[in-house]
């Protein structure tokens, strides 16, 4: 009879080992299964325009991984509010997100995390010229990174020029081939592309000489600059980190070097 009871036991004791086996299997499985097939959503930035309107970017870190966390990084620290798109070129972009307001600034890396040094930087460019399989074209409403072009001082400048970007983007306001391949594409306007063309026809500084091309930045320069209230971005509980950064090129540096210049031997005149 004890051992009909001790045997009853085993049993009961071996059918409940194998039911939580079998749910603790359940449980894995479905977690890997949600994980295979529950799509992450991508961050999407909503930019609030002083009288314009709202505009809203969807952004792509699976083709620009540094970009995109740059540009969430300094958008939820407020670096963005109150900026002004500084350049406009009808048919072609607006671009903000310069402090100096004048073309000329970037961001620091104290705008990136609390306590980092008052120093500026930059982050590489991820595109195709630059060893970056980023195909994302240059279409009508496409958010790209602003950078530098130090080519036209030196041929050899290549690296320099493309990875100089920091914290100022342009949206494309009419498809451009040209631009492809060689900046850094990172989004999309989904929503509020009206007002991005309604941006682009505020009235800008006119050539000051015959033949002066559109593109210049003076010509390009906004009588009344647009102000940026707020950029904030949505990441759907994902932390895209902090990007790599990149020490800028320093241009005076590198004239007084192909000169000769010892710049302790200038002094003021």
């Amino acid at each position: 009879m004890m051992k009909n009871k001790s045997s009853l036991l085993k049993n009961i004791i071996w059918i409940i080992a194998l039911v939580v086996l079998i749910v603790l299997i359940g449980v894995v499985g479905y977690g890997y299964y949600k994980n295979a097939t529950v799509e992450v959503k991508n961050p999407v930035a909503t930019m609030e325009v002083e009288n314009f309107g709202t505009i809203k970017i969807e952004l792509y870190p699976e083709i620009a991984k540094e970009t995109v966390a740059n540009f969430i990084t300094l958008a939820n620290r407020g670096f963005y509010d109150g900026l002004t798109f500084h350049r406009i070129v009808k048919d072609f972009m607006i671009q903000g997100g310069d402090k100096q307001g004048d073309g000329s600034g970037s961001a620091s890396i104290s705008d990136l995390k609390d306590g980092g040094e008052d120093t500026q930087y930059t982050i590489k460019g991820e595109f195709i010229a630059n060893g970056v399989n980023n195909k994302l074209k240059f279409e009508e409403g496409v958010l790209g990174m602003a950078r530098s072009d130090y080519t036209s001082y030196s041929s050899t400048l290549t690296d320099e020029s493309y990875n100089s970007g920091s914290s100022q983007f342009f949206i494309v306001t009419k498809a451009n081939t040209s631009l492809n391949g060689y900046y850094t594409a990172f989004g999309k306007v989904i929503e509020g592309l009206d007002i991005v063309h309604k941006i682009e026809e505020v009235e800008v500084t006119t050539a000051s000489t015959e033949g002066e091309e559109s593109t210049n930045s003076e010509v390009s320069k906004p009588v009344n600059p647009p102000v940026i209230t707020s950029i904030k971005v949505e990441t759907n509980g994902v932390d895209y980190g902090l990007p790599e950064t990149l020490t800028p090129f320093d241009y005076m540096s590198w004239l007084y070097q192909s000169y000769g210049i010892d710049p302790s031997s200038l002094v003021a005149q």
